[in-house]
């Protein structure tokens, strides 16, 4: 039997600390940074990212990434709001710890977007941003739980990574990371990224993933959520908030996310097949 998530929040709590201590270096530094590791990583990796059929590594989904959330940084700025950004990423730490994906190249790192649009992105590598706004709509820690899932979901299946791998910016990229010098900082570094970036930028913030694409997260969220001991009914709570804060929105969700009612109706037969003995009405109060 899963022990209480109160309990398995607290557990995870000190290392998550530290975790979110460095997720706000992370996020507050990704612009300031002239990071030459970063700079010959890129570089080394331009020859394997250029190749679509070749398997993008660990360390170049990461700084992909990076340069990603920096041109979202742009657009966004960070809420100061360290309780509960440490919340938000100690429960990202139970969901992931439960998932066949606990470890990354340089872990999960939960910010939260100052604004009150309704939305959340999940660049390659494991940054996760969500907005205030969205995080006002939740109304239990499950709720909480079932944003951060579908986003962890978007990065497990690395829906980002096949926005990349189907550009046909690629060339432009491999042009551009073999004449990165170390001389360059991250947000020059950022730009000569041009196509490739600009690709998954579309994605996240324009265009929104497929349809088929938000189902399998939705999908993948609802197991996620189950095997850290979350409530995976909490999803259908979210999506019905959605639908009713984002029918007159032309931003955010209701911009790059199918209609909530496909999402709920698609949801709810996941949910009959798989979780029916699930008990539909116990919910984890905030904790914050």
């Amino acid at each position: 039997m899963k022990r209480k998530l109160t309990y398995l929040v607290s557990k995870v709590m000190l290392c998550s600390f530290v975790i979110m201590l460095n997720s706000c270096a992370l996020f507050k530094n990704i612009f300031n940074s002239s990071e030459n590791d970063t700079l010959r990583a890129i570089g080394n990796a331009a020859e394997s990212i250029a190749k679509a059929t070749e398997e993008i590594s660990p360390s170049q989904e990461y700084y992909l990434g990076r340069a990603v959330a920096a041109n979202i940084l742009t657009k966004y700025n960070l809420a100061q709001d360290t309780s509960t950004e440490k919340y938000l990423n100690a429960i990202c730490q139970v969901i992931v710890l439960n998932s066949k994906k606990p470890d990354i190249y340089a872990g999960y790192h939960v910010g939260i977007l100052d604004t009150q649009e309704i939305n959340a992105f999940a660049t390659p590598g494991g940054h996760i941003l969500i907005s205030k706004g969205l995080l006002e709509c939740a109304q239990s820690e499950d709720a909480l739980a079932a944003i951060i899932a579908h986003e962890i979901a978007h990065i497990h299946l690395q829906h980002s990574v096949k926005a990349i791998k189907s550009s046909r910016s690629l060339e432009a990229l491999l042009a551009t990371t073999k004449v990165a010098t170390s001389s360059m900082g991250l947000s020059d570094l950022t730009n000569s990224f041009g196509g490739a970036v600009e690709e998954v930028l579309t994605t996240l913030v324009n265009s929104g993933y497929s349809q088929s694409q938000e189902f399998e997260a939705d999908k993948t969220a609802l197991t996620l959520m189950f095997d850290a001991g979350y409530n995976p009914y909490a999803l259908l709570d979210m999506l019905e908030l959605l639908e009713k804060n984002t029918s007159s929105h032309s931003g955010g969700f209701g911009k790059t996310h199918p209609a909530p009612s496909k999402r709920i109706a698609e949801a709810q037969k996941n949910l009959k097949k798989q979780y029916a003995s699930v008990d539909t009405t116990r919910r984890i109060p905030l904790g914050y």
